[in-house]
């Protein structure tokens, strides 16, 4: 099932690739300006794979070292946008101990990050800064922290009536600073849900509850945090805000976990971004 699963996500992701990149190189006037074959898709999905491979594998490797039983990733192809809705992997067993749990739980973000920084670097290179037609309707991005230092770096400041025409690679790389901010949320089985544990014990339960309700409240900012919020109050639902015991639910976590779990937390703010994706209408006079 893993393998199955795996190639039909690298065909759905080379498919959506494909018109990443054929949207790519019509420069915003709906010309191609070179001939595009379905190779090109890989740009999109050799990284956007990678980095979601590499965060699951991060959870992975961890379960190993610590003898935890758990499968290899799961990735799961989707025929909109994106060409997947991420990966996962099952853990087959109760996580005894804080500090298992906190490893286990910051490995895969950590992972990924260092797997999307320097794609997105490399991808914002392969990028341009380009004139936007007179009327111009298209998808947004929203532009976490890092994403704007980056492009920042790479082109300065964009003047008025142009923008930024995404890469393949870069668009990958928003994605994945996308689902590494989503992972993190300090919300129930996320990742970040576990490293809030780890980190304050019972007192996690009202970061839980509070990172729900910013949520819900998110969904009022950009109707594209609906599906997230559904997801998530379902989760409430279902599991309850409390997180699992684990034996040592008293102790409390070493210096040095904690100043971890406070660069997660800076991981957290610079991919997080309050409109994701929204619909623009620019109109030049």
């Amino acid at each position: 099932m893993n393998v199955v699963l795996l190639l039909a996500t690298v065909v759905s992701t080379t498919f959506l690739g494909f018109f990443h990149y054929q949207g790519f190189v019509t420069d915003f006037d709906g010309t191609v300006q070179r001939q595009v074959s379905m190779w090109h898709g890989l740009w999109y999905s050799a990284t956007i794979l990678a980095i979601l491979g590499c965060h699951e594998m991060g959870h992975y490797f961890a379960c190993r070292y610590y003898r935890v039983d758990a499968s290899l990733p799961y990735f799961l192809p989707a025929p909109f946008l994106t060409g997947t809705l991420g990966a996962f992997i099952r853990i087959r067993q109760p996580i005894p101990t804080k500090r298992m749990l906190f490893d286990i739980g910051v490995a895969g973000p950590i992972a990924g990050f260092l797997v999307v920084v320097p794609t997105l670097f490399l991808g914002l290179s392969l990028s341009r800064v380009l004139p936007l037609p007179t009327d111009f309707t298209g998808i947004e991005l929203g532009e976490p922290l890092l994403f704007r230092l980056a492009a920042w770096l790479i082109w300065g400041d964009t003047p008025a009536g142009y923008s930024l025409n995404l890469h393949p690679m870069a668009f990958a790389a928003w994605f994945g600073l996308l689902a590494t901010a989503l992972n993190l949320f300090p919300i129930g089985q996320l990742d970040g849900g576990h490293i809030s544990y780890a980190t304050l014990g019972s007192r996690s339960t009202l970061v839980t509850i509070g990172a729900t309700v910013l949520t819900i409240l998110l969904t009022f900012r950009s109707p594209s945090w609906i599906a997230w919020a559904v997801l998530i109050v379902v989760m409430m639902v279902t599991m309850g805000p409390r997180h699992p015991r684990t034996l040592d639910h008293h102790i409390p976590l070493d210096r040095t976990r904690v100043w971890v779990a406070v660069g997660a937390l800076a991981m957290f703010i610079l991919c997080f971004t309050p409109v994701p994706v929204e619909f623009t209408d620019v109109i030049s006079e």
